[in-house]
């Protein structure tokens, strides 16, 4: 008795050992049974079409046909092969001189709209360029490319000590990983330190004005300068908008002698301020508060002082020529200023 061994056409696996008897209907009957197809020709290994029973032999090897033409089962095997080693094999990539070595799975998988996942999907559908060795050439950062990679291996972000983040970032914007981008983004933020808007203390002003330069500008708008000594200090050109010079305490602040030429101190709180014999000139002191501010002898040639609060300040023997005084908040009486 002879006995074959029945496969679908075109595959190698499930098959069926039957025994030959009759004739050839007779086995296609046994092997629609047996497969459960609607078996109507055999071939041999090599695509052979077998039409007569007495040309099949012990043991042979039959693919059973339902009409279709003979499909070699290593074809087959060779194209799910190809699937699988699609997403699982090795490939190197050159990235800016230096060489990584990984899974294709891993190019892939993580990120699959990123722009990695799309070159290297299918191979060379993108027509990557390989050096002489068939690594893929991309020319980008390497030290900021290592961080992605592991990123795609493992999904945790860890960059080494010394890697700028933000270099990171600007890779993975540029492969298109938008997770990995928002966590960098996010770690950016969190490290930024808070803004300090707490105020300077006198000392440190006192500090920063002397170590400027006369021709330098100083900016240091909004500070709190509450009961500040600057005698004859040098504040030429310095913008001191919005600033506190107004101690809780009483103190005063004390610029006798000051040079303020050209100084912006708009909006500034300054209740009581000697500027005696300071010297103003071409300053901007709009909307100011200088009630009970000693003004003697102090130089406002054409100093803006519209809207200020000049109740019970002092301005005798200061001079006001050219000087701006619209929209006072209360009236100046000659009485104050005599020169």
């Amino acid at each position: 008795m002879r006995r074959v061994t029945l496969f679908v056409n075109g595959t190698s696996k499930n098959g069926k050992v039957v025994a030959v008897y009759g004739t050839l209907s007779d086995l296609l009957s046994v092997a629609s049974n047996k497969l459960g197809i609607k078996a109507s020709s055999f071939y041999n290994g090599k695509g052979g079409l077998i039409d007569d029973i007495a040309l099949i032999r012990d043991d042979d090897v039959l693919y059973v046909s339902e009409g279709d033409p003979f499909i070699d089962p290593q074809d087959e095997a060779k194209v799910t092969s190809d699937l699988q080693g699609a997403h699982t094999d090795w490939l190197t990539l050159n990235i800016g001189g230096r060489l990584f070595t990984t899974t294709r799975s891993t190019l892939v998988s993580k990120e699959p709209e990123s722009m990695l996942a799309h070159m290297f999907r299918e191979k060379d559908v993108w027509g990557n360029k390989q050096d002489e060795h068939g690594a893929y050439l991309i020319d980008r950062s390497p030290e900021y490319f290592e961080p992605i990679l592991n990123y795609l291996r493992h999904g945790q972000l860890i960059i080494n000590e010394g890697i700028n983040v933000r270099g990171v970032l600007e890779e993975a914007r540029f492969f298109g990983i938008e997770q990995l981008a928002e966590q960098l983004e996010a770690s950016i933020k969190n490290s930024q330190p808070p803004e300090d808007h707490s105020p300077i203390s006198r000392k440190e002003f006192v500090r920063f004005l002397l170590a400027t330069p006369t021709k330098s500008e100083l900016r240091c708008q909004g500070a709190n300068l509450q009961g500040v000594k600057m005698l004859c200090s040098n504040a030429e050109g310095a913008s001191l908008k919005g600033c506190n010079f107004e101690d809780p305490s009483g103190l005063k602040a004390n610029l006798e002698g000051a040079n303020l030429k050209g100084v912006d101190m708009e909006g500034s709180q300054m209740t009581g301020i000697n500027l005696r014999v300071a010297t103003l000139k071409n300053a901007k002191l709009k909307n100011c508060n200088l009630r009970g501010a000693t003004l003697a002898g102090t130089d406002l040639e054409n100093c803006d002082l519209s809207g200020c609060d000049l109740q019970e300040a002092n301005l005798r023997g200061s001079n006001v020529k050219g000087a701006i005084f619209e929209e006072m908040l209360t009236p100046l009486h000659m009485s104050q200023s005599v020169r």
